[in-house]
């Protein structure tokens, strides 16, 4: 990998993997203080008490102190934890740039950027009608779904193997699912 458009995929890679200075969620560990009325809708919206919270920097606020433990989503502070509920997947990776390059980034709806490497798989799963249902791990136990404009991008860069869609990337390959026939 020597040429310019690979040295830009790999500089986009480092400066996505670069810290955010997220709040040290893991090393917290106050008491439970019950359940709060904010739910993560499977599209994405974060609502409290039924109503969509309309303040971005709030919800990324709480993007922030969000933490996957056994029992559940949580919101941790220093001194409180409240439980939360989470439809489907708390993030949603809406953006994906640098795949021709082999070398995605992607882009979750709370501005985080999730390079594609061994730190942050791409799984692609099936969700109960049977269609694919790619997630991509953010950081901890906390993942994105990834939108379905996004996953054509990196369907569209696939290559057709043995019955399979594999996406190559300098990470490796990446089975996004069985190519359907057309009839």
């Amino acid at each position: 990998m020597t040429d310019g458009r690979s040295s830009d995929a790999l500089s986009r890679i480092a400066e996505a993997a670069a810290p955010r200075g997220l709040p040290p969620v893991h090393l917290w560990n106050p008491p439970h203080c019950g359940r709060i009325d904010i739910v993560v809708g499977a599209d994405g919206t974060w609502r409290h008490e039924g109503s969509p919270i309309r303040r971005p920097e709030l919800v990324r606020l709480f993007s922030t102190v969000l933490r996957k433990d056994p029992d559940g989503y949580c919101l941790v502070t220093p001194v409180e934890k409240l439980t939360i509920e989470v439809e489907d997947l708390p993030f949603r990776a809406v953006a994906v740039d640098g795949v021709a390059e082999g070398a995605p980034v992607f882009t979750t709806d709370m501005g985080d950027a999730v390079p594609l490497d061994a730190e942050h798989p791409l799984i692609v799963g099936v969700d109960e009608d049977g269609a694919p249902a790619p997630r991509v791990h953010v950081r901890a136990d906390l993942w994105a779904r990834v939108v379905r404009p996004v996953f054509y991008e990196l369907v569209e860069a696939a290559r057709l193997r043995e019955g399979r869609l594999v996406l190559d990337t300098a990470y490796g390959s990446v089975d996004l699912g069985a190519a359907e026939e057309k009839a």
